[in-house]
């Protein structure tokens, strides 16, 4: 991986935030923002200043363990100005953002800068969605703004020196250009060209591609129909990995497979993906070495350390929440216990213990039941996790939506298709019962030489409740049986708490609260 993806070490109990920009983050902006538009120069302090105090809550900075990685500016503009030919300089007042006007309809955006230790980490499409949330809030139209075509002097003879021609390249895919092409998968359009935007960005040839995002919540005269891009408000899109266990050389090889996953599912602009249980016991072919079953479990217990920051660090480079399956962790240096990682996109960790290991886990390995059932924060809402023969147990799941979960993550390895139908069916009545989401993850493949995981049976799901808003059967997605591959779901929040309030049948609502209860010590 390049260079600059290794400089950045996840910090322990760190977390990474966006919030309003303050005059005291000046100095740490400056240092960083070395690739705005005019001269390609620094921002002065006193531009930055003018900036924040313009508009505080448009300039949002990204910190991680409170030290700045990344920058946005934004104000608002009058639509007369924002839709139709203008300079960087005339639309920012200079850069000082002096051009804000309180009651303008359109949120213009004109910088995003990111440390340089920091890119490759998706710190850029964290301020493009706050940017968006900020729209959103503020009940606007759309945002706009120039966007570089630092691709253009490249294939400046190729295009005649037409910036028209070649952003109308790039928006048919026939050309990438590193930022419009960035700017169009985070859901922007094209409305023009500004052929005069910067003179002084010689990639861009002076020149700028006019983007838009418009407001979806927002209906605007000359769109009758709300333009979505992506998907609506309240939608958290889920991936499962089924992954295929087979022998790998070193820890190394792992770290590139995980890697596959995780970049595959965040460039289709997941929220959360999730692993199988115990997936990390391909970890042992490494050594190739026969072991006892109790030998294995420990030996693979090594690794967690490992795994762990690998997880950590996953989730923080690609802008996505990690349900990391599970892995035997050693406690106390005598007690093993069955460990799932949350590793969210803040760069936190969190962990979810199996508290109802099945009779073999007991036997072969002498795996514990864990204890504590919490309800996980995310940036989509609470989530709960219940490792494989936990989903078992309705009381987990009741537990844990009585919490607050609207999803439930159920990572798995079942060795036959008896085991793997315990584990769909009863996610697909936790879903129901409960009226959440549920997303299972199992393994495929074979370790011939590692006893009590020598095969695997497993189809992965999502599933939802079954109710008019759903998918049909109460499947969102499912994967082929026994095939590594990875399904995906857009799951609406919206929905599930109108089928809470109002629904065919309404669950939760009905519990006979007079007759039972579900009690946690």
């Amino acid at each position: 991986q390049p260079a600059r993806h290794r400089r950045m070490k996840p910090v322990r109990n760190a977390k990474l935030e966006i919030r309003p920009a303050e005059i005291a983050d000046i100095p740490a902006i400056r240092q960083m923002s070395g690739t705005r538009y005019v001269a390609q120069e620094n921002y002065t302090a006193d531009e930055l200043a003018g900036q924040i105090r313009h508009f505080p809550d448009g300039h949002l900075v990204a910190t991680y363990d409170g030290a700045a990685v990344g920058y946005c500016a934004s104000i608002r503009v009058a639509e007369a100005d924002a839709l139709q030919a203008h300079t960087w300089r005339s639309i920012t007042g200079s850069g000082y953002g002096s051009t804000h006007d309180p009651e303008g309809d359109w949120l213009y955006g004109y910088e995003v800068v990111v440390d340089a230790a920091w890119r490759g980490h998706r710190i850029g499409q964290r301020l493009y969605t706050a940017r968006r949330k900020l729209c959103t809030s503020l009940g606007l139209k759309g945002i706009v703004f120039g966007g570089r075509l630092p691709g253009f002097a490249r294939h400046h003879k190729r295009f005649k020196g037409d910036p028209a021609a070649y952003v109308d390249a790039v928006a048919r895919r026939e050309v990438r250009d590193p930022v419009m092409s960035f700017q169009l998968r985070n859901g922007f359009e094209v409305i023009g060209v500004l052929p005069d935007y910067d003179p002084s960005d010689r990639q861009s040839r002076g020149a700028a591609a006019h983007l838009v995002w418009r407001n979806p919540a927002v209906q605007t005269a000359e769109h009758d129909q709300p333009h979505a891009a992506g998907r609506p408000a309240g939608t958290v899109r889920v991936a499962s990995v089924q992954y295929l266990q087979r022998a790998i050389s070193d820890f190394a090889e792992f770290e590139r497979i995980v890697t596959y996953f995780v970049d595959t599912v965040a460039d289709n602009r997941c929220d959360f993906v999730v692993f199988p249980e115990y997936f990390t016991l391909q970890l042992l072919s490494i050594e190739n070495a026969a072991l006892s079953p109790l030998d294995s479990i420990h030996k693979l217990a090594t690794y967690a350390p490992q795994v762990r920051d690998l997880f950590q660090r996953l989730a923080l480079r690609f802008n996505v929440n990690i349900i990391g399956g599970s892995h035997p962790v050693l406690q106390d240096d005598e007690r093993l216990i069955n460990v799932a990682t949350v590793a969210l996109r803040d760069g936190t960790l969190h962990e979810q213990q199996k508290l109802h290991p099945t009779p073999g886990e007991r036997y072969w390995w002498h795996i514990a039941g864990g204890s504590g059932l919490k309800a996980i924060d995310t940036d989509c809402g609470p989530i709960g996790v219940m490792i494989c023969y936990d989903s078992e147990f309705p009381e987990m799941a009741r537990h844990l939506v009585d919490q607050g979960a609207n999803l439930l993550f159920i990572p798995f390895s079942t060795e036959e298709r008896h085991g793997y139908l315990r584990v769909r069916l009863c996610a697909q009545a936790r879903a129901i019962e409960n009226q959440c989401y549920t997303v299972t993850a199992g393994n495929v493949g074979n370790l011939p030489r590692f006893f009590n995981m020598d095969m695997h049976y497993a189809q992965s799901g999502i599933y939802t409740p079954c109710d008019f808003p759903f998918a049909r059967d109460g499947v969102a997605a499912d994967s082929t049986p026994n095939v590594e591959m990875i399904c995906f779901a857009d799951l609406s929040l919206d929905a599930l708490h109108r089928a809470r309030s109002s629904g065919t049948v309404q669950n939760l609502k009905d519990r006979r609260h007079d007759l039972y209860s579900v009690r946690w010590g």
